[in-house]
C-alpha cells in the first residue's frame, strides 16, 4: 500500500463522455477473471522477460532512406527544416522516427492483445491539457499515428523516450533505470486497479491537476512543486487570447496573421497570383464541411464565428512538411478571436504492421482515436477531406490552436522530476489503453510482480542505443549532401 499511495492518483470527476467517441467493442462474454486468466496463459508463449529483447533485423532497412520516402509527400521546402530539427540531438530524431520504431517493434515479442494506440506516446505527448468544462488536465495529445495494435509498442515508445531525455540530461544508467522502472510500474498497477473498475468508472477516469497537485505534495520536493505550479499557470495562460495577441497584428486595417517566414507563412503570400477571394472562399467551404464533424451544438457554436485569416505553420518535429494551416475567426469582434488548426492527416506508421484502421478518412482515423483515448477532446476537434488550390484531395483533422496547453521541458527535468512525469505518464497510458482494450486480459498478463517492468526497461536502454545510431546516420547523410537541413528553428 505504501508504493501505491506514492503513485499518482488520477481524480474521478462528474465528467462527460466526450462527444462523439466511440465506445470500444464488447468483449466476448467472459467474466473478468476468465479475460484475466487468459492473459496469464498468454505468458507461457510469450514470457514477460521476452520484451527485454531488441535486436536489430539483418534485413532492417537504412533510416535515412525510410526518412526521405515519408519526404517525398510532404511540402518540399519544408523537408529541410524537419532534417534540421532530427540532426539538432538523438532526441529530437527520436520524436521524428516514429515509422523507424514501428517497424522495429513489429519484430518484437507481443501478447497478442490489443488496444488502441496513440502510436507516438513519446514522453513529451504527454501534457497539460483543458477540459470542456475547463479542469485543467494531464493527458496524452498528439494521435496523428493512433491506430489498434499491441499495447506494448505504446508503453516501449514511452520507456525508450525517458532513457533518450535521461542521457540527454547526463542521468547515470541506475538513475535512468529508475525513472523507467517507475513508469513502467505505474501503467502495470494503474491497468490492474483499471481491470476490477466498472465501465463507467474508467470512462469517466481523468487526471485532473488539481487534484493530482494536492495529493503528491507530499512525495514532492519543495523545487518540483515550485516548478509543477509554475508550469500549470503557465498553461492556463496559453489560450486562443494569448496566440491571438502573439500572431496576429492589425496592418492596412485589417486583422491579419504575422509572417515569419519559413515557420508562419500566411496564405495569400504562399500564392500571391491568385485571387485572394478563390483562397478565402476555399477556407471558408473547409470549415463549413468539417463543422458537420461536430457534435449540433459545437457546429452551432463554430458558426457563429467569420473567417478572417490563414496560414501555414511548421508544427512539431515529426509533422514538419505535412500540410498545417492555422486559420484566424472572430466572433462578436475583434477581442473574440479563435486561433484553430487544420492539419493533414495521413496514414499511420502503424498502418503497414498492423493493418489498417478501418477508415477511410484519415483524418476521421485520428479524431476518432483521439475521441477513444482521451479523457476530455476538444470541443472543436473534428475532420474533412477537402481538394486543395493545387488540385490534390488530402484528409485533415482541425482543433483549436491554443487551449491551456502545457508541454514538458525535458532537458529542464531532474531526476526526481523526470521520476514522477514518467509515473503519472503511465497511469495515464494505462487509463488510455483500458478504454479501448481488455483491460482484465492485459493486466492479467502483467501481474503483480515487477518482471515486464525490468523488461521493458532493458528494452528502452537498448533501443536508445539503436536510436543513437540512426540519429547518426541522418548526420552522416546532411554532412555528405545526401540529405539537406536547415537551421532553421
Amino acid at each position: 500500500m505504501t508504493q501505491v499511495a506514492a503513485t499518482p492518483t488520477i481524480a474521478v470527476p462528474a465528467a462527460r463522455i466526450a462527444a462523439g467517441s466511440e465506445v470500444p467493442a464488447a468483449p466476448e462474454q467472459e467474466t473478468p477473471q476468465q479475460r484475466s486468466a487468459r492473459g496469464k496463459q498468454v505468458r507461457v508463449s510469450v514470457p514477460r522477460s521476452s520484451h527485454g529483447v531488441y535486436r536489430a533485423s539483418p534485413d532492417r532497412r537504412d533510416p535515412v532512406e525510410v526518412l526521405e520516402e515519408q519526404s517525398a509527400s510532404r511540402v518540399p521546402e519544408l523537408v529541410p527544416v524537419r532534417y534540421g530539427r532530427m540532426v539538432e540531438s538523438p532526441f529530437r530524431f527520436y520524436r521524428g522516427a516514429a515509422a523507424l520504431m514501428a517497424a522495429d517493434l513489429a519484430g518484437t515479442p507481443d501478447s497478442g492483445i490489443r488496444t488502441q494506440l496513440c502510436g507516438d506516446a513519446h514522453m513529451l505527448n504527454f501534457r497539460l491539457l483543458a477540459s470542456p468544462e475547463r479542469h485543467l488536465l494531464f493527458d496524452i495529445n498528439d494521435f496523428d499515428e493512433t491506430s489498434p495494435g499491441p499495447w506494448e509498442w505504446d508503453v516501449k515508445r514511452l520507456a525508450t523516450s525517458l532513457v533518450i531525455a535521461g542521457r540527454a540530461n547526463g542521468f547515470s544508467e541506475k538513475d535512468r533505470e529508475g525513472i523507467v522502472t517507475a513508469t513502467v510500474r505505474s501503467y502495470r498497477e494503474w491497468m490492474n486497479r483499471l481491470a476490477s473498475m466498472r465501465h463507467l468508472d474508467v470512462w469517466y477516469l481523468q487526471a485532473d491537476m488539481n487534484r493530482v497537485e494536492k495529493e503528491m505534495a507530499r512525495h514532492l520536493s519543495k523545487p518540483t512543486r515550485t516548478r509543477l505550479s509554475k508550469s500549470m499557470a503557465s498553461a492556463r495562460a496559453k489560450d486562443s487570447l494569448q496566440a491571438f495577441d502573439k500572431l496576429t497584428a492589425v496592418a492596412g486595417g485589417r486583422r491579419q496573421i504575422v509572417a515569419d517566414p519559413p515557420l508562419v507563412v500566411p496564405l495569400h503570400d504562399l500564392m500571391p497570383g491568385t485571387d485572394r477571394q478563390v483562397l478565402e472562399q476555399w477556407v471558408v467551404d473547409l470549415i463549413a464541411g468539417y463543422g458537420r464533424s461536430l457534435r449540433s451544438d459545437h457546429r452551432h457554436l463554430l458558426e457563429q464565428y467569420r473567417f478572417v485569416d490563414m496560414a501555414r505553420k511548421v508544427v512539431g518535429v515529426g509533422s514538419v512538411g505535412t500540410r498545417c494551416w492555422i486559420v484566424l475567426l472572430l466572433g462578436r469582434d475583434d477581442s473574440d478571436p479563435l486561433l484553430i488548426q487544420v492539419k493533414e492527416a495521413g496514414e499511420s506508421v502503424l498502418a503497414e504492421h498492423v493493418g489498417s484502421s478501418g477508415y477511410s478518412n484519415q483524418g476521421e482515423r485520428v479524431v476518432a482515436g483521439q475521441r477513444l483515448m482521451q479523457a476530455a477532446s476538444d470541443i472543436f476537434l473534428g475532420y474533412e477531406r477537402a481538394e486543395g488550390i493545387d488540385g490534390q484531395t488530402r484528409d485533415f483533422y482541425i482543433r483549436q490552436l491554443h487551449d491551456w496547453k502545457g508541454v514538458a521541458v525535458a532537458e529542464q527535468m531532474t531526476r526526481e522530476g523526470m521520476r514522477w512525469f514518467g509515473t503519472l505518464s503511465g497511469a495515464t497510458l494505462a487509463r488510455a489503453h483500458a478504454r479501448s482494450g481488455d483491460r482484465a486480459a492485459i493486466a492479467g498478463y502483467l501481474g503483480g510482480r515487477d518482471s515486464f517492468d525490468r523488461a521493458a526497461t532493458r528494452f528502452a536502454e537498448s533501443y536508445a542505443d539503436q536510436n543513437e545510431r540512426d540519429h547518426q546516420a541522418l548526420v552522416d547523410a546532411v554532412a555528405s549532401g545526401r540529405v539537406v537541413a536547415s537551421t532553421t528553428d
